[in-house]
Formats: C-alpha cells, structure tokens, sequence
C-alpha cells in the first residue's frame, strides 16, 4: 500500500485520521497528491481554496478538481512501497529483513541444534553401540525421512483454516521437544524408533506453518531471499549442534555416558527455543479463507495442473536421494575414523549450506527457482559420482560435504518458495505441507531400498543404483520443471 498524505501538511503520514484535515475528504496517494497540486498552483484556481494557514494546496486535492497534470519530478512522484509487515521496502537487495523472518529463523537455529545434536550420533549410535546393522538404521533413517509425512498436510490444513501458523507450528516445536526425553529412555530399536517418529511428528506438524508464516511476512521479490536466510540461521543451529557432539564425546569417551549427555542438553535447547516461539514471533495471520474455500476450495488448491506437476517432480528426485546419515556412513566405512570425529562430518556439510542459502536464495529469486532447485540435484549427483569414483583423502571428504552443502542450500528452502509460488495464498501453508509430503514419503522409501541394498550387496552397488535412478529422475523433473525455470513474476 503506498503511503498517503495531504500535500502541504507536516501533521499526517500514515495514519490520515490522526491529521486535521481530514474532515476535508479522504487523502490520495503521495505522488498523484504532488501531480495535482502541481496543476492547481499553475492554474491559480484560489477560488476553490478553503482559508487557513497551509492548506491551499492540500484543500484543491481534497476537492478533487478536474485540472491538467504538469510533469513534476521523477522524486516527487514516486511512491514508497511497503513490505508484507508493514516497514519500508528497499531496492530488490537491500530491503528490510522481516522480523517474523528473523525471530523464526532463531527458533529454527536453536531447534536444529538440538535436533543435528542427536542427528550426528544417531548412525553411530545405533550400529556401533547398540549393535544394529545398516538395514535397522535404514528403517530408522526412513522413519526420520518419512514419519512428517503422516502429518504434514494435516499441520497446513489446520493452520490454513485456524489462520495461526504461529501456534500450530508450536504445537510440533513441543512435541519434537519432548522426543528428546524420551531417548533419555530408549536402549533398544523400539524405544529409538518410537522417540525418532515423535520427533518426525512434530516436524512435520510445524514445517508448513511456520514457512507459510515466513511467505506471509515476504513480498514476491524476496521470498526466495527471506527463505534463504531463514535456512541460514537453521544451518547455523545445524552446524553447533555437531560439533557440541563432538566436544561432549571427546569429553566423555568411554560406554553410552556421552551420548546420554546429549540427549539432555538436546532437551534443554529445544524447550529454549519453545520459549523464544511464544516471546519473539509475531502472530501473523493467515489470507482468509471464504466459506466455499474452507470446505473445498483448499482441496482443489492442492489438485491444480501446477501443483500436481510439482509433485511428481519432487517425488522423483526424492526417490533418488540418499540420506544424510548413510552417506557419512559411507565415508567413515572400514573404521577409517575414530567415533568422536564422526559428528564432524554433519559440521561439513552444513558449512557448505550455511554458505550458500542465502546466494541461492537470491540466485534463484533472479533467475527462477526451479533453476537452481534442478541445479542443486546437479550437485548431487556429482557427490555420488565422487563417493563411486573419488579416492579415500581428507580432499575426497571435504569435496563431498561441500557437494552436499550445495545440494541442501539449492532445494531445502527453494523447495518452500516454489511451493508458495504455485499454490493460492489462502492455501499456502496446505500447498508447501502437501509438497514436503510427497518429498518426506520418496525419503522413506529411499532410506528403507539402500539399506536393503547395503545389507545385501555393499554399499558401492547401493550407490551406483542410486546414482542411476537419480540421473533418470532428473531428466524428467527438468522437463515438469520447464514452466518455472524463468523468475516468479508474481
């Protein structure tokens, strides 16, 4: 909305109520307010200026008289735009950063710390301490991948219709919060695989919510950006939680005392950055929904050409990715690492994806999101191509980890943007749930298929497969791609 005034008056600005004239008529923008003052000055017409002090010019804009429009400067004309939340909006790079961007992105950075915290562990964790093998860990790792999926469409329905992105989404921050005590207690597959669900419940719950809060509090212009700063503040929480692993297991060495003391610490940040959800992040509300909307309108949001295309798109490239934990499984194969260093290798991958959210997010803002989100399955597969073909060096893992990095930092928030960028805004956080859920679904079905290949056939088969499903799945998403491979014009 562009800021109004009454030309020659120092008393309003945004608030025309508060402004004394404002019984004369309703204000007109600033630059067409210039344009006819301007051309009542010129025309002398004094006739029709009400007395007092200053507001000759201000009373003949008020009347609305039909005069001839004199060219006036480019700086007098221009209006100021504002942003979704209501602050000034700079040039395409240099406006404001939402609050609501930044608060959530301090939630995310302390959640993710804790959540990487126990991530980094997990692999080792359940094949070396608890003794499991890699097709227990690709059930758990499946469970990680896809157990949002169960709720995911659920958590962005409720917070399309509630309207409340904010509570709904820390209603899953609780219960991720509360999976953290429960592996406190869990000593064998099912305690952890039911802590691992809880936890993937509540991401799930909250994903859809909170990102259609931060597409709220953006302009078109610069959802990819605001996006990608948010990933960059949650990769930053990502990035201390590893290494405080590893500060605690190079501490605490010896039996399952290390692990256990991350559990509690993981526990203590999580209801810390519960603490910041309630004090920090406004309460954005949702586009309201009409009555037709809420009981099919939403439905047929999620069922249109556009969003169906992105479903297959994100469902094939989820098929041929590998999870985190199996990769760095992958790289520390043949006890080529000590234990304590393994958490290390979380630390790598998210310096990489720190790094490049943000460049990503505004590439891809420039030259169209699905661009760079094909772009970073690119990377991808490179790091298979390397993991098959590299040799074992300290280079061959920092080039992996990078390549890692970059794939995270092209998708993870891109994925989001687009999402908001295809569905209607009163659907927004249902659109960006339901496409997390074919992605967290393609996941599960990936971690379980390489750890039955692993199990059976080793790991450099697991990947070769991979890499061949991956490549098959990128010529085809390229060309579901094609209509958003040009920047968001909306």
């Amino acid at each position: 909305m562009a800021r109004i005034r009454h030309v020659g008056c120092t008393g309003c600005s945004e608030v025309f109520t508060d402004c004394p004239l404002a019984a004369l008529g309703p204000p007109v923008p600033a630059g067409e307010a210039a344009l006819r003052a301007s051309a009542a000055r010129s025309s002398q017409v004094s006739s029709h200026i009400a007395p007092g002090p200053d507001t000759s010019t201000s009373s003949a804009v008020h009347l609305g008289m039909p005069t001839p429009i004199s060219p006036v400067s480019a700086s007098e004309t221009k209006d100021e735009p504002t942003d979704a939340t209501g602050g000034d909006r700079r040039r395409r790079f240099g406006r404001k950063i939402p609050a609501a961007v930044v608060a959530f992105g301090i939630v995310s950075l302390l959640t993710d710390l804790a959540s990487e915290a126990v991530n980094a562990i997990l692999p080792l964790y359940v094949t070396a301490v608890l003794g499991l093998g890699p097709l227990a860990y690709g059930f758990i790792d499946g469970i990680y991948q896809g157990a949002s999926a169960l709720v995911r469409v659920l958590g962005g329905w409720w917070s399309d219709v509630s309207r409340r992105p904010k509570w709904v989404s820390f209603l899953g921050y609780t219960t991720s919060a509360v999976s953290k005590l429960m592996l406190l207690f869990s000593g064998g597959f099912a305690g952890i695989a039911t802590a691992v669900t809880i936890d993937r419940l509540g991401k799930g719950m909250r994903t859809g919510p909170r990102d259609a809060l931060i597409a709220n509090a953006s302009t078109p212009a610069d959802m990819g950006k605001n996006f990608g700063l948010h990933r960059s503040m949650d990769t930053l929480g990502a990035l201390i939680g590893p290494l405080l692993a590893f500060a605690i297991l190079a501490a605490i060495p010896w039996g399952a005392g290390g692990y256990s003391t991350i559990f509690v610490i993981s526990a203590a940040v999580s209801i810390l950055g519960l603490l910041v959800l309630v004090m920090m992040v406004p309460d954005l509300r949702s586009a309201k929904l009409t009555q037709s909307k809420k009981k099919w309108g939403r439905w047929a949001d999620l069922r249109t050409r556009g969003m169906t295309r992105l479903y297959v798109m994100a469902g094939l490239l989820g098929l041929g990715t590998i999870g985190d934990g199996f990769i760095y499984l992958t790289l520390s194969e043949g006890d080529s690492m000590a234990a304590q260093y393994f958490p290390l290798l979380f630390v790598g991958t998210n310096v990489a994806f720190m790094a490049l959210s943000l460049p990503l997010g505004k590439l891809a803002d420039r030259i169209g999101r699905g661009t760079v989100f094909v772009g970073g399955h690119l990377a991808l597969l490179a790091m298979y191509l390397l993991l098959i073909f590299g040799q074992q060096s300290a280079w061959w893992v920092i080039g992996v980890l990078a390549l890692s990095g970059a794939y995270y930092a092209a998708t993870d928030g891109v994925i989001a943007a687009l999402s908001a960028q295809v569905v209607s805004p009163q659907s927004r956080a249902s659109g960006i749930s339901a496409t997390q859920t074919v992605v967290a679904l393609a996941r599960f079905g990936s971690s379980i298929g390489f750890g039955v290949m692993w199990q059976f056939f080793g790991s450099t088969v697991a990947v070769i497969v991979m890499t061949v499903l991956l490549v098959v799945a990128l010529a085809a998403a390229t060309i579901l791609m094609r209509p958003w491979l040009r920047p968001a014009t909306v």
